[in-house]
């Protein structure tokens, strides 16, 4: 075969050789590009954490969502957001974008002390506006994780939303503080944190549980049991010298405030008061009620503020959730802690209450 025929004969075999190339190309596709698969992941919106969901539906955060589905279907409440709107009071030093920002945390104990602070709002600003609750805008309340020392203080106003209170840590150890407060065009919330008095600590034992307190004088009895999961009525009753108290003196807005915080993490929990003074129907002692709505059993701390002869004075408890107890007709034992040494560094122009 001559050279042009070898060369004709060499060109006709490569194009055989690319269109088999070509033909077997076509038939596979695309070489290095994957099929497209669908994850479970994938068929399911991913969460975020904290019940949020990137799914159809816009998260706001904390679980809550905005229910703009591609279904148009009404929103449902997730676990996460049913949790955090079932969390009590007091356990978050932020919560709904306002945090509570104390100039400094660490006290010397038995020293007074000009605590100041402040709760910015979630533009990082100071709170300047508030709603008045029970006469004041600001309550401040102080507690020593034992739950043996308690003060509830009013704080005073300053500028740029700082505020300023006398504030005594009676001995070494840890404390927990609130700042009860309704931010104008928010909703109200009470907000905690932990300040720390140096120098070594015992901490002492949870008081036992006691229909009675003494202080000053006075006997309050208890009667009525906290029942987890529903409002609880709970009637305080004030006698001195074995006589009822029928005179008890209104302070900020009513005959007695009650302050109730769970064992272990010291929970801030709702207390309601029944009735108002001069409303035609509430007496002036000697029965106080109340409404207390507790989430769980176990021990909690009641601390009662009530005013008589122009004093105010506070008589604590230990109660407990789930255990349905004798009234007051039997024998209860004296607190430990419900001698007047128990209301030591309580503020008298203070009162606990609830919202």
């Amino acid at each position: 075969m001559n050279t042009p025929a070898k060369l004709v004969t060499y060109v006709a075999g490569l194009a055989v050789v690319f269109g088999a190339a070509l033909g077997v190309g076509s038939a596979v596709g695309e070489v290095g590009a994957p099929p497209k698969t669908t994850t479970p992941s994938e068929s399911t919106a991913p969460s975020t954490g904290h019940g949020e969901s990137t799914g159809h539906g816009e998260s706001t955060g904390h679980g809550e969502s905005t229910g703009h589905g591609d279904e148009g279907g009404a929103t449902t409440t997730t676990p996460a957001q049913a949790a955090a709107q079932d969390t009590p009071g007091g356990l978050q030093v932020s919560q709904n974008g306002y945090t509570l920002t104390p100039l400094t945390t660490t006290l010397t104990p038995g020293q007074a002390t000009d605590f100041t602070f402040s709760v910015t709002a979630p533009d990082g600003k100071p709170v300047t506006d508030y709603q008045v609750q029970h006469d004041k805008k600001v309550h401040f309340i102080v507690v020593s994780r034992d739950l043996t020392s308690f003060q509830h203080l009013h704080p005073e106003e300053g500028a740029n939303g700082a505020w300023t209170v006398k504030l005594t840590l009676p001995e070494a150890g840890v404390y927990r503080a609130y700042a009860d407060v309704f931010p104008t065009g928010a909703s109200a919330l009470t907000l905690g944190t932990d300040l720390f008095a140096g120098g070594d600590f015992a901490p002492k034992a949870l008081p036992q549980v006691s229909r009675t307190a003494e202080v000053d004088g006075y006997t309050v009895t208890l009667d009525g049991d906290l029942v987890p999961g529903r409002s609880s009525k709970l009637t305080l009753k004030v006698s001195k010298d074995g006589k009822p108290v029928t005179d008890l003196q209104p302070y900020l807005g009513a005959y007695g405030h009650l302050v109730a915080l769970r064992a272990g993490d010291l929970a801030y929990l709702h207390v309601h008061p029944d009735g108002t003074p001069g409303d035609g129907k509430t007496k002036a002692g000697p029965e106080i009620t109340f409404y207390a709505e507790v989430p769980s059993t176990g021990d909690y701390r009641l601390f009662l503020d009530f005013q008589h002869d122009g004093t105010v004075r506070t008589a604590d408890f230990t109660a407990r959730a789930g255990q349905s107890t004798a009234g007051p007709s039997s024998s209860p034992s004296s607190s430990p802690s419900s001698s007047p040494s128990s209301s030591k560094g309580v503020d008298h122009d203070s009162t606990p209450h609830g919202h």
